[in-house]
């Protein structure tokens, strides 16, 4: 699925998930971590069937070191402000991460639990009369990753016995 050029460079599915849509590319680059190392907000798909699928599919196709401008050059800006900052990557390789997000506007406090790729696995919504309403995957219509690469989430970051405490206390909410 992934082919070789003569530069020594793989052809890999470059996707931006946004929640409602997606920006997809192929990216010829010496590896998948080269790409999301150097821009943000992108993840390789692997996934052999959606790889064969898409290969169907009009996408364009560039190289990693494009000159600029490209279509990654606001991604790697976004990278390269990063890198550098402490937390930058402190998160990406682990099998969970837990994170606590910043008081919403109605006092409401969100815990995340995202797997390797970055994307919800679980999430408790805490809410400032008390309640906590606990949801998995099935519950969410959109579901876009998070950049483990990026350093804001490494500031967020609790630990797995807070989160599972808060899951436990939490109840499902009935379905409409």
């Amino acid at each position: 699925m992934n082919r070789l050029n003569e530069g020594g460079k793989t052809r890999h599915l470059v996707l931006h998930d946004y929640g409602m849509g997606g920006l997809w590319w192929w990216v010829w680059a010496g590896s998948a971590e080269e790409i999301v190392e150097a821009c943000a907000e992108v993840e390789v798909v692997t996934e052999p069937d959606l790889v064969k699928r898409v290969e169907t599919w009009s996408v364009a196709e560039i190289h990693l070191d494009d000159p600029e401008p490209n279509p990654l050059t606001s991604f790697r800006a976004k990278r390269d402000a990063q890198r550098g900052q402490p937390g930058f990557g402190a998160l990406v390789g682990r099998d969970r991460v837990h994170l606590r997000s910043p008081e919403g506007e109605d006092g409401e406090v969100y815990l995340d639990e995202l797997g390797p790729d970055g994307r919800r696995v679980r999430q408790i919504e805490l809410r400032a009369d008390g309640d906590a309403i606990r949801t998995t995957v099935e519950d969410w219509l959109f579901n876009p990753p998070s950049d483990l690469y990026d350093p804001q989430y490494a500031a967020l970051e609790i630990g797995r016995d807070e989160f599972e405490d808060a899951w436990r206390r939490a109840r499902r909410e009935p379905a409409v």
